[in-house]
Formats: C-alpha cells, structure tokens, sequence
C-alpha cells in the first residue's frame, strides 16, 4: 500500500513538475505599456499627450500607465480621459463620470460615461496624440471598446493621432460566437456589427474599426498600435503571465470574463440571480423558486461539452435580491476552449421552462429591461423566436449565422498568429 502511494505521489509531483516547466518555458507577455517603457517612449518625444484609461491601465509589475507617462521625463501628459469607473477605478459601476482633477498629477480628467460618451474638441485642444490603454474582456456588451471607436471618431475630426497600447483578449483571439448586431439595435452596449464574442485585442478591433468604416462620420482615425511581444492568438489571459486588475467590480479574475458571457445577458432581465452581490458574480444561475438538486441534474443531462453544474445555494450580500435565499446551480468549467459560452444562459431557461413552466421571465421582466436585452444580444429576434418554445435548437442558426463569415472578415486584421 505504501509502495503505490508513494508511486502515486511520485507520478503527481512529475506531472506538477513538467507543468510548472512548461508555464515557465513560455515567455511572459508585455503588453503595449510595457513595450512603450522598453522604447523609453519614443514615439511620444516632442508631443502633447492625452490618455483614456482606468485602473487595468498598468505594467506587468502594476504601475499606473497615468504614472508612467507622467515621471517619464521625455513625456508631456496633458489631459486624462474616464471611461465607465473613472481613470482610476474608483467609481462605482454605471456611475456617471464627472470630469475631476486627478489629486496624484493634477492633471484634469474630461468624463467619457456620463452627458458626453465622445471627446468633445475642446477636450482634445492641445492633444497630439491620445493613447488608449485599458484591458477588456472579450465582449462586445462591455463598454470599453465602445469608448474607443468614440474616441477614434472624435481624434480622426480633431486631427488628433489615436495610440493604442494593445493588451490581450482574455477569451482568447480564436473563440468567436454569437450573431452580428442588426440595424435598429446599436448602442452603447453594441456599438459595432460584430459578434457577442468576437476574439480580437483592443489593437485589433481598432483596426478593424478603421478598416470596416465603422466610425459614424466614416473619417478614419491615424491610428498606431504598440503590439504586444510573446502573445498569440491560443492564449487565455491565464497563460500570459501578467498579473489580473479587475476590470470592473464584477470581474474580479482573469476567468470571470468567460462567466460574464455565460449569463450576463440573462441577468439583464432582472428575474434570475447570476450571482452580482454574491462572491460568485456570473458564475450562477439562481431564484428563490428554483429546487437546486433538480436542475443541476437537469442541467448536466444535458451533457455539454466542458463545463458541469453543482447545486447552490446562497443569500446575495447585496443588489436587488440582498438577504433573499436563493437556490440554482454555480457554473464550473471543466475544458473551457469546448464550451459554447453565449448559448449557456439559453440552456438555462430552457430547463427552466420544463420544470417551471408557469414562470416565463420574459413575462415576469419589467418592461423596459426587454429593450435592453434586445440591444445586448442585438436582435428581438432572439427574444421573440426563443419565448415561443423556449427550446434553443430555435435560435442556435441564429447565434451561428455570422460567426464564420466574421472570421473571415476579421483576419485581415489579426496582428498576431
């Protein structure tokens, strides 16, 4: 008995061993800050600098992009730019940004999620060239990205270069899923005809901004992307070896972005709980009503590809259903590259809809959260056609329509293989 547990830890501490060498083998990335540093900021001599970024702005050992351009001797920070949850991280999410001094530089910080989402001219006066440098997460609902084609359409109006410091897609660059957005639903949450997941870095779609004429007025922007060294297309934010800053106050982990995906968009009906105000924001699906056992095992019938469900349940410490009892499942994944992320929501209320048939979110969501699913998924025609029968062999062409074709499309802009 000893001799097989002995040969058992041996065989473990192997595997750990040629794991751990592996990881190590496989150089770190430097993100576009990182690589700007390496020039001493070359490109940057001579000119007047402005900077839209948040608290994901920094280098691989978290220092502020805002501090790096503004020590740097070589470099003149003139104006910051806040997106959703200000340059610094320090405001809430869906807070509106108000324009403020920044206390550490001094430096005054012109609001982009508030009255005004684009960068008026007398925001970029003065302005040579406006760096953009936060990390996204892969989705088109989040926001970021449409802060970038704002800030594009503005710079390529003002005469302004537009920079970006290129960091990778926590997705990964060759997981793409979900339906184009449809005339009649672009929005701040939708800005560009691409799918939900659409497996491009923030250099990438900017180009492909550009490239595709998706800017409103048309004009493209005088673009220049600080690549990236030692990342590839295969690579999910965990094999990069940088260190993860939350991207908002519900991303916590670098994994949280697949879960954003997963259920997300279920969670803009305001029926079901997806774990925001619990220690497992996007990873659950929950109400007070739901008996956990059986849909967990309703839900690994199923028999999805790389991902299983645990019975849950948990009381939310804040939100909506703060101090409630609330029973579901946490989602687990077991082989990330094989799940189909967007479709995991439908798969839900699917079983939902077996075991409750009488409770119809799309009934029980008040009125006006059913525009703003249309306008996350970019279509009604998801809403419309999934509510008759609520199976999701009724919609999955629809979620697949666009996903080669953007593939496609969107190689012609790759910058990494």
């Amino acid at each position: 008995m000893k001799y097989r547990i002995g040969f058992t830890i041996f065989f473990v501490l192997l595997a750990t061993s040629n794991f751990a060498c592996a990881q190590q083998s496989r150089e770190a990335v430097k993100t576009g800050i990182d690589v700007l540093v390496d020039s001493e900021f070359e490109q940057l001599k001579g000119k007047k600098v402005g900077l839209i970024t948040n608290a994901t702005g920094v280098n691989r050992h978290l220092i502020s992009t805002i501090d790096l351009l503004y020590e740097a001797d070589n470099v003149e920070l003139v104006a910051l730019y806040g997106p959703e949850h200000g340059v610094r991280g320090d405001i809430s999410a869906g807070d509106k940004v108000d324009t403020y001094i920044d206390e550490k530089t001094g430096i005054t910080v012109f609001s982009l999620y508030g009255v005004t989402r684009k960068p008026t001219p007398e925001m970029l006066e003065g302005v040579d060239v406006l760096i953009y440098d936060i990390q996204d997460i892969g989705s088109r609902s989040y926001t970021f990205i449409s802060t970038l084609g704002l800030a594009m359409e503005a710079a390529a109006e003002n005469d302004v270069t537009v920079m970006v410091l290129d960091r990778p897609n926590p997705l990964g660059g060759e997981k793409v899923e979900g339906n184009i957005v449809e005339d009649g639903y672009f929005s701040f949450v939708s800005q560009f005809p691409i799918p939900y997941i659409y497996g491009l870095t923030p250099g990438e779609i900017a180009l492909m901004i550009n490239g595709e004429g998706w800017t409103e007025n048309g004009k493209k922007a005088k673009l220049e992307i600080i690549e990236m060294e030692n990342w590839d297309r295969s690579m999910t934010f965990g094999q990069t070896g940088l260190p993860w800053v939350p991207t908002s106050p519900h991303i916590p982990h670098q994994y949280s972005a697949y879960y954003y995906v997963a259920s997300g968009i279920l969670g803009e009906l305001g029926v079901f709980s997806e774990g925001v105000g619990y220690t497992t924001p996007f990873q659950v699906f929950a109400a007070e009503w739901i008996d956990e056992a059986e849909l967990s095992a309703r839900m690994n019938a199923l028999g999805l590809e790389g991902v299983i469900f645990r019975p849950l349940v948990f009381k939310p410490y804040y939100g909506r259903d703060a101090g409630k009892t609330l029973r579901g499942v946490q989602i687990h994944f077991t082989e990330y590259e094989k799940v189909d992320l967007m479709p995991l929501q439908f798969w839900f209320m699917q079983v939902h809809n077996e075991l409750y048939p009488d409770k119809n979110p799309f009934e029980m969501a008040r009125s006006n959260r059913l525009p703003f699913f249309d306008k996350v998924v970019g279509s009604s025609y998801i809403r419309n056609t999934f509510s008759e029968t609520f199976r999701v062999s009724s919609i999955m062409d629809y979620l697949n329509k666009d996903v080669e074709s953007f593939k496609e499309t969107s190689k012609k802009y790759y910058l990494y293989k």
